[in-house]
């Protein structure tokens, strides 16, 4: 593992204080960071201060100190700028359109085409996307940057798209393609990735260090975050607990392999339980997002096919979930995506069981199991905080900020 320098420390404690402002339920004081966060009071105080210089952070009223100076309280300023997620998925591109608050302003989402997806048409859809809510957004807004989550395995410095099971493609130079038409700065990853940096700023992962989210919808995967650190691996490929083999010579998976958890607990995979249980079940008259929807609403009207189609889904979730718990032992597992939202409690329920049934009782001591809680698309949310951590982490604007306040401290050391 790399050493950590000291501009990486501090790069991480500029997100420990901002998370910390996000997660208050309103203004909060420089003590309150640097208790939540166990910094200094000295550090957070010097952070808050570049915060505040970069208009990052504003003042929000102040409170009586029991007779010193009246403490300043702080919030996040929401119109230092905006920020973009962008969410590629198999079907469609979804775009949201947020403040630096991460308040959505608005979001569009956009069909491609069904068969056949080239580079080209999600570059056209996602400018389109772009360009229809920064147009209807009357003046020019200030653009801090946008994120951009496409599935797959992407190399993340250089923004390559390396493989696609959607589509099948190999190294494509996503950002590079998208900036020839989108001048501002661009962060590609994935949904994994995406879906998990939501929870570390806005679910789950605000109170505890080590959490894994589980993604499911039509690829599926797994986020993972180490000592309050998203975790990436060598080569930004951890997480695809989707490609491991659950079933020895068991269903094709998309990826050319079989048996694979995505095989069974994606989307396309309840479709295939649903077709082994019956294949004339109305149920399948739909696309395969709708058939995880018509699942749920049969199985709460009590059809026997829908209802084993969630126990067996339950089932292969739970049993690939055990494996990973034991492997990394989170204090929280989350499930989100669509197929978690569709089949809700009773999906998080047999699934909790089986978990109970195979992983090993130390790691099941501490665990919390629940369904993700963050408002509105996760993965949108996460691209935007990946611009937002893009944006945090500018030397231009913080490199200026920190050398200004430097210089001044200086120049006060010379008069006095």
């Amino acid at each position: 593992m790399a050493k950590r320098t000291a501009q990486d420390i501090r790069r991480r404690n500029r997100f420990d204080a901002l998370r910390c402002v996000f997660a208050a339920p309103g203004p909060v004081s420089r003590q309150e960071i640097a208790a939540a966060t166990g910094l200094s009071f000295a550090t957070a105080a010097n952070l808050v201060a570049e915060l505040l210089e970069a208009g990052v952070l504003r003042e929000a009223g102040r409170e009586d100190s029991r007779g010193g100076r009246p403490r300043a309280r702080l919030a996040v300023n929401p119109d230092r700028g905006v920020l973009i997620g962008i969410d590629v998925a198999e079907t469609s591109v979804e775009v949201e359109l947020f403040d630096l608050a991460l308040t959505v302003l608005s979001s569009v989402r956009l069909p491609l085409p069904q068969a056949d997806v080239r580079p080209d048409h999600v570059i056209d859809t996602i400018v389109a996307g772009v360009e229809g809510l920064l147009g209807a957004a009357g003046a020019p807004p200030r653009i801090l940057g946008a994120g951009v989550s496409v599935p797959g395995l992407v190399e993340r410095e250089g923004g390559v798209s390396v493989f696609s099971p959607y589509w099948s493609w190999r190294n494509v130079p996503l950002r590079s393609l998208l900036s020839e038409r989108l001048a501002m700065p661009l962060y590609l990853d994935n949904p994994l990735k995406a879906g998990t940096v939501a929870e570390m700023w806005f679910g789950a992962g605000r109170e505890v260090d080590d959490l894994v989210v589980l993604t499911l919808r039509a690829g599926v995967g797994a986020g993972i975050a180490v000592e309050g650190a998203l975790y990436r691996g060598a080569t930004n490929s951890a997480g695809e607990w989707g490609h491991t083999c659950l079933v020895r010579g068991g269903r094709e998976c998309r990826c050319g392999r079989q048996g694979c958890v995505e095989a069974y607990v994606s989307t396309r995979g309840i479709a295939d339980t649903v077709r082994e249980l019956d294949a004339d079940s109305p149920l399948l008259d739909a696309d395969e997002d709708t058939v995880v929807t018509k699942v749920a609403h049969a199985m709460a009207e009590g059809d026997t096919v829908a209802a084993e189609t969630v126990t067996r889904t339950a089932r292969h979730l739970g049993e690939a979930a055990a494996d990973l718990l034991n492997l990394f032992n989170p204090q929280t597992l989350v499930l989100g995506g669509w197929v978690a939202e569709r089949l809700g409690d009773p999906l998080l329920r047999q699934a909790r069981d089986v978990i109970a049934a195979h992983a090993l009782p130390a790691t099941l001591q501490a665990l919390t199991f629940q369904r993700s809680a963050v408002p509105g698309n996760p993965v949108t949310l996460g691209a935007a905080t990946f611009a937002l951590e893009g944006f945090l982490d500018d030397r231009e604007t913080f490199g200026t900020v920190a050398e200004g306040r430097r210089a001044a401290k200086a120049a006060r050391a010379q008069t006095s």
